[in-house]
Order: C-alpha cells, then sequence, then structure tokens
C-alpha cells in the first residue's frame, strides 16, 4: 500500500513539475514577443505539415510590418468583426462568452426540431462560434496551440490569454494578431493580404476593403473564401462597416 501511495505520489509531483516547467517556457516566449517578432506561429506550422502531408509545396506569403504601416480602416473593421470590446476586456469578453453560448443553445434547439426531437432535448453544445473568443485568446491560439477542441487545450488558451495580457499593451497584441493571422492559402498578416486581394500595401486600404479582409478572417479558405462564397463575405462586409464608425482606437 506505501508503494502504491509513493508511487501515486511521485506521478503526480511529476505531473505538477512537467505543467510549470511548460508553463515557464511558454512564459519566456510571451516575454520574448516584447521586443521579437514570431518568426514562426503553431497555425503556420500545422498548414506546411498539412501541405506536405499531401505531397505540395507549402505556401507562405507573409511581410510583417509595424502597426504604423497598418490602415486604421483595417485596425477598426478588425475590431469590428472579431473584438469590439478589445481595448477594455482583459482578455476575456464575457459578454461576448455569454451571446455566443446563448446563440449556440438556440441554435442546437433548431438542429433538435429539424431532426423531430423533443423540444426539451439540447445536443452537445457545440464549440463557441465567431465572437465568443477574444484578439488575445486568438493569438494565443495561433501562436501556440493546436487547432485540437478540447477543455485541456481551451484551458491552455486561457493560461496563455493571461499571459499576453499582462506581459504586452494592447497596442503590441493587435500588431502580433494583425502580421500572423490567416487570410487564405498560405497568406498571413495584413500587408500580404492587402497586396494579395488589392494590390496595394494595408497602409492604404480604405474602408470597404478593410471590411472585406476582416469578414474573411473567422474562416478565410472555405466559409468565408471570397472566391467560394462571395455573397457570404459582401454580407458580413456590409456588416462589419457599420459597426466600424463606433471603433476608437488608441
Amino acid at each position: 500500500m506505501r508503494l502504491i501511495l509513493r508511487w501515486t505520489f511521485r506521478i503526480v509531483l511529476g505531473i505538477i513539475v512537467g505543467t510549470l516547467l511548460y508553463q515557464g517556457f511558454l512564459l519566456v516566449r510571451v516575454l520574448r514577443l516584447r521586443s521579437t517578432n514570431p518568426s514562426s506561429t503553431s497555425l503556420i506550422d500545422t498548414r506546411a505539415s498539412e501541405a506536405e502531408a499531401k505531397g505540395q509545396e507549402p505556401r507562405h506569403d507573409q511581410v510583417w510590418v509595424p502597426i504604423d504601416r497598418i490602415s486604421p480602416n483595417l485596425q477598426r473593421a478588425v475590431l469590428a468583426g472579431e473584438d469590439t470590446n478589445f481595448f477594455t476586456h482583459r482578455g476575456f469578453d464575457y459578454q461576448a462568452i455569454q451571446r455566443a453560448w446563448d446563440d449556440a443553445q438556440k441554435e442546437a434547439a433548431k438542429e433538435a426540431k429539424k431532426e423531430g426531437e423533443d423540444d426539451d432535448w439540447i445536443p452537445n453544445l457545440p464549440d463557441f462560434k465567431r465572437g465568443g473568443s477574444t484578439i488575445s485568446q486568438q493569438l494565443a491560439k495561433n501562436l501556440f496551440l493546436s487547432s485540437q477542441r478540447s477543455f485541456l487545450r481551451k484551458g491552455q488558451e486561457a493560461v496563455v490569454t493571461v499571459m499576453l495580457e499582462r506581459t504586452l499593451t494592447k497596442r503590441r497584441i493587435l500588431e502580433i494578431y494583425l502580421n500572423v493571422i490567416e487570410w487564405g492559402d498560405g497568406i498571413y498578416g495584413a500587408e500580404a493580404a492587402a497586396q494579395h486581394y488589392f494590390r496595394k500595401p494595408a497602409a492604404a486600404l480604405n474602408a470597404g476593403e478593410a471590411a472585406f479582409l476582416s469578414a474573411m478572417i473567422p474562416n478565410p479558405r472555405t466559409v468565408f473564401n471570397p472566391q467560394v462564397n462571395p455573397r457570404r463575405v459582401a454580407r458580413r462586409q456590409r456588416i462589419i462597416m457599420r459597426g466600424m464608425p463606433y471603433i476608437k482606437l488608441q
């Protein structure tokens, strides 16, 4: 019995120590972001691995630019579409999370009715819709974590989000986000996206162009790919443009 307890203690202690070491490693990487731009991200590495698995050459079109060279129109459009309370929350927008939760439940109930189930039957809650995760949370996932949907990954995302919010300024978080997010197959960051879609630098984007790019962010390769669903992108673009005038930058 004592032997079992001893080994159980050692295993638990090992897990705790390993977790602390991993969190410390992540914290060091986050601290480096104060003055160093990330050379790659977890998302970019994943896309490269996916391409290689298909026998394809990975595409990587990315040009890093400081936030002063990214149009305020695009900054406002991204905040209007992804995180309207970015400058006031501390990494988590609980009102947005609640809205996403309510929307998901309503959608689940509708699906249940379509399938002829009882009105009080609610299937497993799907992952949060766009709007549930803040820009800080999205950046935490894209930089360091996998896209796997699990409570463990969500928990780690929350930890990294806190690290980002406590060590970086809001302006720096937004700058990194705008330079690393995916805007199509192999297209990363605002400068590459502006050049690809409009043949102009990110600094020169007008309101309509900025809203167009922002509309793609939730899923630029399929659902909000302008070549696949142009009407859906245009509809979201119009909604974002209506919200842009209310966004104040810092």
